[in-house]
């Protein structure tokens, strides 16, 4: 119940505020990987200091963008690009993104939340401790029609820098030499109390041109919601009594390209199926098909099924069309609503279509609300891509206290972005391709 949950979240702003006072002054923690704003070149975001992000990750990759809070979908990113070494000017990748709602109904069908539109996710804003991003730069956010007007700032920005592992290994064709990197990634997030809930929103920026943007759900199991039959809840606590009860969260994110810098993009569909193997061959045989998205779409994943947004006017090194794929994460699609039947849409550009349902803007008589109803047969030009990710929600022993956070999100992955691995060693850079046999 939201009723129990706004509550709660009234009486802990004076916690808020007392992390905050233990904050002053410190806005960053020391060390090698802290991502400290840098003067931009000419070639950089068009922002002042303050809202610009800036970083150069040790494996010679830098990202770029700019940053505003919006009074419904909280962080935005603006005028994202991305420059590996060996590329002489940062390639201009997003022109904005932005989460485009947080859609969450009950099993039970006595409630559903729009929280970006309807709940103040964006007011609900977090401090967090200097503790929370390691490493890194806690930025302050003026909150647009903050609950608290006399206390609109809040040291809620985290940006840093994280290791993921492995970015390659290839062991040598001669001798013991092992070609290995670690991959270190630009994190920025923030952290938005919604009632019982608190959401971490995510977005990794990593040093081979890969975006990761996430959505992870914590804080606390609402009490009020212990009333759940079997079949719509799970036991909590001793016994059978308290039935917490299931739910979805569906995610929706908006992305605006501007891949090399323009928003006139393309978008491409592209299906594989296997099929028994020819006479006389040893295996079966898959064939890749490639459908050109020439008008609004609401698309569904499916098995060998992937999309790409390509550039109009931009080529790698080789001579190939920059573009992003799409990769989609696990997800459980909730069919209940007819904006969250569909994984995925391509909409041509609306400057009021801004929010996947429950869309605050007015877009004309008959227009509609939600994302589905925009994707109506017209010519993609300028395509924006809404990302639809379900989580059902079903609780557990384990979900107290406090709650551990679940994840759900996607990717883009650049494709033919740059000629070769932007990470690739100096030793292999002549690896390009057809070997050159006759050297």
């Amino acid at each position: 119940m939201r009723v129990n949950r706004i509550s709660r979240a009234g009486n802990r702003a004076a916690v808020g505020l007392s992390v905050a006072a233990l904050a002053v002054g410190v806005t960053s923690a020391a060390g090698p990987a802290a991502a400290q704003p840098k003067a931009a070149p000419a070639a950089a975001a068009d922002c002042s200091a303050a809202y610009r992000i800036e970083q150069k990750l040790s494996t010679g990759t830098t990202w770029r963008m700019c940053w505003r809070y919006d009074t419904n979908a909280g962080l935005v990113l603006e005028d994202i690009s991305y420059q590996p070494k060996g590329e002489a000017q940062p390639i201009k990748v997003l022109t904005s993104a932005k989460l485009a709602q947080i859609h969450v109904p009950y099993d039970d069908g006595s409630v559903e939340y729009d929280d970006l539109t309807g709940f103040g996710f964006a007011q609900g804003l977090m401090n967090l401790a200097p503790a929370e991003c390691p490493g890194g730069t806690i930025k302050t956010v003026k909150v647009p029609d903050a609950w608290d007007p006399e206390n609109p700032n809040v040291k809620g920005l985290c940006t840093t820098t994280r290791s993921r592992g492995h970015a390659y290994r290839m062991q040598a064709d001669t001798g013991n030499r092992v070609y290995q990197a670690q991959g270190k990634d630009l994190l920025v997030y923030t952290v938005n109390q919604v009632g019982w809930y608190e959401y971490m929103t995510e977005w990794r920026f990593q040093d081979d041109g890969t975006i990761n943007m996430n959505v992870g759900a914590t804080g606390s199991l609402s009490p009020g919601d212990y009333d759940a039959g079997d079949g719509r809840g799970w036991p909590i606590g001793k016994g059978a009594k308290a039935y917490a009860t299931s739910h979805n969260h569906n995610v929706f994110w908006r992305l605006n390209f501007g891949l090399d810098g323009s928003t006139k993009n393309k978008v491409e569909q592209y299906d594989s199926v296997v099929s028994a193997p020819a006479q006389g061959g040893e295996a079966p045989r898959t064939k890749t098909t490639r459908t050109k998205v020439t008008k609004e779409l609401a698309g569904d994943a499916k098995n060998m099924r992937w999309w790409r947004v390509v550039s109009n006017t931009g080529k790698n090194k080789d001579d190939h069309a920059r573009s992003y794929e799409i990769v989609p994460g696990a997800t459980s699609k909730y069919p209940g609503r007819s904006y969250t039947k569909h994984d995925i849409y391509f909409t041509d550009y609306k400057k009021c279509e801004q929010f996947a349902s429950h869309n605050p803007r007015n877009c004309g008589t008959g227009a509609g609300k939600s994302v589905d109803k925009w994707v109506n047969g017209q010519t993609l030009t300028q395509p924006i891509v809404w990302m639809n990710v379900g989580f059902h929600h079903v609780a557990r022993d384990e979900d107290q206290q406090p709650m551990p956070v679940h994840w759900q999100g996607f990717s883009i992955a650049p494709r033919d972005v740059t000629a070769m691995n932007p990470l690739t060693p100096p030793a292999l850079a002549d690896q390009n391709g057809q070997p050159d046999n006759g050297r």
